[in-house]
């Protein structure tokens, strides 16, 4: 990989998974100027990167992601950071929307390993993937009515569509603690995986995933995004479109073959 990060820690397997580990332990993986212009540059890399098949993003240490690091020092610098630059000065969207759109626009899977505590723009940055895997310690909370904040980092948009909008609300206006138990409850992780066999657990299911048809899961991924904003007829074309691309791969007659003769697949990606 030719890129270099300073708060991150980058690795991919020979099964194609990338892993993103934020890298401030000390910090709860607070993210500070530095870290929310890598994050976004991590994802976007993985996701052109025809040997990467899925994406984890996780934490060094006992956290995944406290959100917006708010020591005085840091949120100055920040600032000064954005107000600097031609470009800081115009993005409508700011390096939370930045990597709002990284998690969705991505044509690989993306998987949120939640080893630890999750807050605010953390919590927004495990929203915005695919699955969520969250250890049975971890504790999420939206967080910002609790630093006098209104919502960023997608965590509006994301929310309601994962537990609805009256929950979301509730969550969101109270910043209270969510345990794993109702977080896998009210949908908002996708399993719940022991802290004493995290790491390990977590790279078996990313494993397993990549292990897909590569096409297949980036047209997949489409469809879900558009979802929920296309109506029935739109999404039967959409649906169409994909499985007719599906259609023509090397990978789906590698399918049928390999059903036939009673074989475990072996996709390529053509």
């Amino acid at each position: 990989m030719s890129q270099e990060f300073t708060h991150l820690q980058v690795e991919t397997t020979s099964q194609g998974v990338r892993t993103i580990t934020l890298n401030r332990p000390e910090k709860l993986n607070a993210i500070n100027d530095r870290l929310s212009n890598e994050i976004p540059a991590a994802l976007e890399a993985a996701s052109h990167d025809d040997a990467v098949r899925v994406i984890v993003v996780t934490g060094a240490g006992r956290g995944f992601c406290a959100g917006l690091d708010l020591d005085p020092a840091a949120l100055a610098a920040h600032q000064a950071a954005l107000n600097n630059s031609r470009a800081g000065r115009l993005d409508e969207l700011g390096w939370v929307g930045r990597m709002a759109l990284a998690l969705v626009n991505s044509d690989k899977p993306v998987i949120a390993a939640i080893n630890g505590p999750a807050a605010g723009a953390g919590l927004g940055l495990a929203l915005g993937a695919d699955i969520r895997l969250t250890s049975e310690k971890a504790v999420l909370t939206t967080g910002y009515i609790r630093r006098g904040l209104a919502p960023d980092a997608g965590v509006s948009y994301f929310l309601p569509r994962l537990v609805g909008l009256s929950r979301a609300t509730e969550l969101i206006l109270t910043a209270r603690d969510i345990g794993a138990d109702e977080a896998e409850r009210i949908g908002l992780v996708s399993k719940i995986v022991p802290a004493d066999n995290f790491a390990a657990s977590v790279a078996a299911y990313a494993a397993q995933l990549a292990g897909g048809p590569p096409i297949a899961l980036t047209l997949t991924k489409r469809l879900l995004a558009g979802s929920l904003d296309n109506d029935l007829p739109a999404q039967l074309k959409g649906e169409y479109a994909a499985i007719m691309k599906c259609f023509g791969t090397a990978d789906m007659a590698e399918a049928m073959l390999a059903f036939l003769e009673k074989r475990p697949p072996e996709f390529k990606g053509r």
